[in-house]
């Protein structure tokens, strides 16, 4: 569903020179009687994951012990990183979309496995290495069904087995609907773990997969807020974000079902994102702030990782209003209203900004242009209210709300506006 960019790229890997020799980890994928499970040297092992470059420290922390790459670009960084706190990657290698790749060209096809391979060859042996995950959503949308796309996917998978006997082999799609599951189960037998982006659909994705057909063992490889796409929108066409509050609940009830409600195929999962990014907003899918500050949806992943709340738990919106309809004219003044508290009652700190809303909302995660901010619109606030002047310029437009708790908790609101002519 959602690709991080910052994690991948298009472009064909140039040629690399293998590491010196390492003591590897060895990974094993075990079938005790229809009950998956993964072993890392001997010892079990469940994916307690999350996808993105965020902190690997307060990763570690919060209970977690995998991280997801989308490319390998910064592959040789992330192993290292990762290895200093017995954190495991699941190294991603990037292959083309279906949708803009022609898959029945062998000569691109085969430059793309070459490249796949070289990066199998050069980090079999790096100590933090999980397993393999070759594409996320190459199958794409029109050609979700193409034979061509899990032919090209397996032939990866099973030349990196011979090289590297030692790692399981995983392919990522776009939810499961579509030939996906057909086609891994008809070409794709060397193809080991199933990885399953879904967002709204997490909930009943366990089911679903059970019923259609899936005989492979799965990792929720990406979830967590509802999104855009799934989302109600204003007459304007701008999607309603949740609070990060609220978003705490989609993380819970996606975890709960998907990866608890499936005990003998799941073998874990991977929140979606660690870190933050631009896509609707600013805020939609990110776990973190870009100063590194937790919201809501850390805590509840801790408690799931760990098995007990964080130790410092973020504040909680209750409620953030405006006192107008959400229709403006151009300079109209607005008050805004937030509810928040925080459940140590720490002392809050609140930022109010109005910013730009997104001109052109992107699918697949690519890069969105980042909407300017109006500084200049706040005439004044306090912890609980906040006077806006909207500007003079026709347009759309986002109240956003701030809260941190000065111990790395934070939350998030916003309520979409548009200035009339």
């Amino acid at each position: 569903m959602i690709i991080p960019l910052i994690l991948m790229s298009t472009h064909h890997l140039s040629p690399i020179t293998s590491l010196p020799t390492q003591a590897g980890s060895v990974v094993r994928l075990v079938n005790s009687g229809g009950k998956y499970s993964l072993t890392v040297d001997g010892k079990p092992f469940f994916i307690k994951g999350v996808g993105g470059n965020g902190s690997l420290k307060l990763l570690s922390e919060s209970g977690g012990n995998t991280v997801r790459t989308w490319g390998a670009e910064q592959l040789e960084k992330t192993l290292d990183e990762a290895h200093k706190y017995n954190i495991k990657v699941t190294a991603g290698i990037w292959l083309q979309h279906s949708d803009s790749f022609n898959y029945a060209d062998s000569a691109a096809v085969k430059k793309q496995f070459d490249a796949s391979i070289e990066v199998v060859k050069k980090y079999k042996n790096h100590p933090a290495l999980l397993m393999w995950a070759f594409g996320n959503e190459m199958e794409g949308y029109a050609n979700a069904d193409d034979p061509n796309v899990y032919r090209a996917v397996n032939d990866i998978a099973k030349a990196a087995k011979a090289i590297d006997p030692n790692h399981p082999t995983m392919t990522v799609t776009a939810e499961i609907g579509a030939g996906r599951i057909p086609g891994l189960n008809k070409y794709c037998p060397d193809i080991d773990i199933h990885g399953i982006n879904s967002y709204g659909g997490a909930a009943s994705v366990a089911d679903r997969y059970r019923q259609a057909g899936g005989t492979k063992p799965y990792a929720i490889t990406e979830f967590g807020p509802l999104g855009q796409w799934e989302v109600g929108k204003t007459d304007w066409g701008a999607p309603i974000e949740a609070t990060s509050t609220e978003k705490m609940q989609t993380y819970k009830t996606a975890y709960q079902n998907a990866v608890l409600g499936n005990p003998n195929q799941c073998l874990g999962a991977f929140s979606f994102l660690w870190g933050n990014k631009q896509e609707a907003t600013a805020t939609w899918f990110g776990m973190l702030l870009p100063d590194g500050t937790k919201v809501g949806a850390v805590d509840v992943m801790t408690e799931f990782w760990s098995g007990k709340p964080a130790k410092n738990l973020c504040p909680a919106i209750k409620s953030l209003k405006i006192s107008t309809p959400t229709k403006l004219s151009p300079g109209q003044i607005v008050n805004a209203q937030l509810e928040v508290s925080d459940p140590e009652k720490d002392s809050l700190t609140v930022n109010w900004v109005l910013v730009g809303e997104t001109e052109v909302y992107l699918s697949a995660g690519r890069d969105e242009v980042v909407p300017p901010k109006h500084p200049q619109a706040l005439v004044k606030h306090t912890n609980t209210d906040a006077t806006f002047k909207m500007p003079n310029e026709k347009g759309a437009y986002r109240i956003f709300v701030y809260v941190y708790d000065g111990k790395g908790g934070a939350a998030v609101a916003n309520i979409p506006v548009f200035v009339n002519e």
